[in-house]
């Protein structure tokens, strides 16, 4: 995932130009709602898939009195650098329950995510102030360009991604709370 300065309506070839590389990515308005994420972090093919330490989870509260409890808590890595936001989820094997990646959005900003180069369908939480604001299920991989773009209206601060089902699977819905917390140590400085 990155932020880049092309807008959805630039021509073709220099949109995929710009964008040649990338398995997912961020399009914002004013370039600005991740800062150091631009396009010259881009990945390259011959890249590895990165695997960052988990500095933050998800603990879920239960939906309803007559809903089974959640599972406990989706272990989260956070990318922090441009480079880190460039490669987000490329290349990786599935991630299996309770394990995700939170993209964080310092101020909230409309956020729009595609899958080139993603091995395994995604569900994107979006996220506002502790809420889910929307949620695209199962998202399918793109193996070719073009591919489409997912996001909700709406501002969000954060994004988790997650296996396909895995939001259903714990009860996540639109409204239910998100309180992500970072590890004992891993700070939230950066």
């Amino acid at each position: 995932m990155t932020a880049t300065p092309v807008h959805p309506s630039a021509p073709l070839p220099a949109a995929l130009s710009a964008l040649r590389g990338l398995m997912a990515v961020l399009l914002v308005g004013p370039v600005g709602a991740t800062g150091a994420a631009r396009a010259g972090a881009e990945p390259t093919p011959q890249h590895a898939p990165q695997f960052l330490p988990l500095e933050a989870e998800w603990c879920l509260e239960q939906p309803a009195p007559a809903a089974p409890p959640p599972a406990g808590c989706i272990q989260l890595e956070v990318p922090r650098s441009a480079r880190q936001l460039a490669l987000g989820l490329m290349e990786r094997s599935p991630l299996g329950p309770l394990r995700g990646m939170w993209f964080r959005f310092d101020p909230p900003a409309p956020v729009s995510f595609w899958m080139h180069r993603i091995r395994q369908p995604l569900d994107l939480i979006y996220l506002r102030q502790g809420r889910v604001i929307a949620i695209d299920a199962a998202v399918p991989p793109c193996p070719r360009l073009p591919c489409p773009s997912y996001g909700p209206v709406e501002p969000a601060d954060g994004v988790v991604e997650l296996q396909a089902h895995e939001a259903q699977r714990l009860g996540i819905v639109v409204g239910s709370p998100a309180s992500l917390r970072w590890l004992q140590g891993t700070g939230a400085g950066s």
